[in-house]
C-alpha cells in the first residue's frame, strides 16, 4: 500500500482489510483511503486504545470539520457509516451514526452539448504516447468514453466490467457491480458495437497473459490491469483542454460523472422530441439509468428544461388542450 496512506490507530489492520474488500469488488478506494487517513489521525490524537467507535468519538471527530463542505461533509460520514458497519459484522461495538441530509438540488451538473461530446470522442481516437509507456490506458478512451455517454453507467461501473459481462451477440452489458447493488443490464446500440468489437480486437493483441479470457477486465492498461477511475478523472482535464472546454474545478467540475447526467439529460430530450410525453419517459429514463426509484430521475426533467426551454412551451401547448383558457371556461349561467 502507498506510504502516503498508512495507517497508525489501532484500527489500520481495518482500514486496510475494508480497502482491499472494497478493491476485490472492482469499487474505486481512493476517496475512501482519504477519509480513513482522516480518521486514523483523529483516532491516535484521541489514544484510542479499543476496537470500538462510540457515538460520543463519532460526534468529536464531526466537530472538527467545520471547514468541511456539506457534500464532504456527507461523504465522510458515509465512509465512518460503512466502516462501523463493517466492523459491527466482525463482532467489535460500533456505533452506527445517521447521514446528514444531504441536499441533491444545491449542485449543479455540467451538461455536455452533442458537439462538445464529439470533440470528446475525436480527442479520444487522436490520442497518441510520446514515450513508451505500458501502464497507460489512453488505449481503452475511445470505447470508454463512448459506453458512458452511450449507457449512462457510473464510471465505476464501467471499469469494474470484465469480458464476460459484454453479450456481443445479445448487444447487451451485465452490470454486476452497480452503486445500489443490485444486478442490472445495459443496451448497445450498434454504434457503440461496432466500436467495443474494434476495441476489442486490437486490445486482444496485447501481449498479455488471459487478457481476453471471461474474467479479465474489459477496460484495461497496455499491461492488462483495471483502470482507476482517478486515472480517467486525470485524463478529463487534459481531454477538456484539448476541447477548449473550461474546467471550473473545486467540485464543480465538469466531472466524469457529469456525461451519465448529459447521457439522462439527451436522452430525455430525445423521448420528448419523438413525442413520448416527459412524465412517460420518466420511468422509462429511470430504468435505463438505473435508479433505485423514479423520484431519483425527476431532477432530469429540471435539467432538461434548463437546457431546453422550448421543451417547457411544447408542454404548455398540450396543456392548453387539457386545461382551456379561463374565459373559454366561463358559463352562461342565464342558460342552466
Amino acid at each position: 500500500m502507498n506510504d502516503h496512506y498508512t495507517y497508525k490507530s489501532i484500527f489500520a489492520p481495518y482500514f486496510n482489510s475494508f480497502i482491499q474488500m472494497k478493491s476485490s469488488l472492482g469499487i474505486g478506494v481512493l476517496m475512501y483511503k482519504c477519509s480513513f487517513l482522516e480518521f486514523d489521525t483523529f483516532f491516535v490524537e484521541m489514544g484510542i486504545k479499543e476496537i470500538r467507535i462510540t457515538k460520543e468519538q463519532v460526534a468529536a471527530w464531526r466537530s472538527t470539520r467545520v471547514n468541511d463542505r456539506k457534500s464532504t461533509l456527507y461523504n465522510k460520514m458515509n465512509h465512518m457509516q460503512q466502516f462501523c458497519r463493517y466492523l459491527s459484522y466482525l463482532g467489535h461495538e460500533c456505533y452506527i451514526s445517521h447521514l446528514p441530509r444531504r441536499d441533491y438540488h444545491s449542485f449543479i451538473p455540467y451538461i455536455f452539448t452533442h458537439k462538445q461530446m464529439k470533440d470528446i470522442f475525436d480527442v479520444c481516437d487522436q490520442f497518441t504516447l510520446k514515450t513508451k509507456n505500458m501502464r497507460s490506458g489512453l488505449i481503452s478512451f475511445p470505447a470508454l468514453f463512448r459506453l458512458l455517454y452511450s449507457t449512462g453507467v457510473r464510471i465505476n461501473e464501467a471499469l469494474s466490467l470484465r469480458n464476460e459481462d459484454i453479450d456481443f451477440e445479445k448487444r447487451q452489458i451485465t452490470l454486476n457491480y452497480t452503486k445500489n447493488r443490485t444486478q442490472r443490464l445495459a443496451p448497445i446500440n450498434l454504434s457503440l458495437l461496432r466500436v467495443l468489437e474494434q476495441y476489442k480486437q486490437y486490445r486482444d493483441k496485447l501481449p498479455v497473459k488471459d487478457i481476453a479470457s471471461p474474467k479479465s477486465y474489459f477496460f484495461v492498461s497496455m499491461l492488462g490491469k483495471r483502470l482507476d477511475s482517478s486515472y480517467i478523472h486525470y485524463w478529463l482535464k487534459k481531454i477538456l483542454k484539448e476541447c477548449e472546454i473550461p474546467f471550473i474545478g473545486g467540485g464543480h467540475g465538469p466531472r466524469v460523472h457529469d456525461i451519465r447526467h448529459t447521457c439522462a439529460v439527451h436522452a430525455l430530450r430525445k423521448m420528448v422530441d419523438e413525442g413520448i410525453d416527459v412524465y412517460c419517459a420518466l420511468p422509462v429514463l429511470s430504468v435505463f439509468i438505473g435508479h433505485s426509484n423514479v423520484n431519483d430521475t425527476e431532477r432530469y426533467i429540471r435539467l432538461t428544461q434548463e437546457i431546453y426551454p422550448d421543451i417547457i412551451k411544447m408542454e404548455q401547448s398540450i396543456m392548453a388542450y387539457v386545461f382551456p383558457n379561463k374565459i373559454e371556461m366561463e358559463v352562461d349561467n342565464g342558460n342552466d
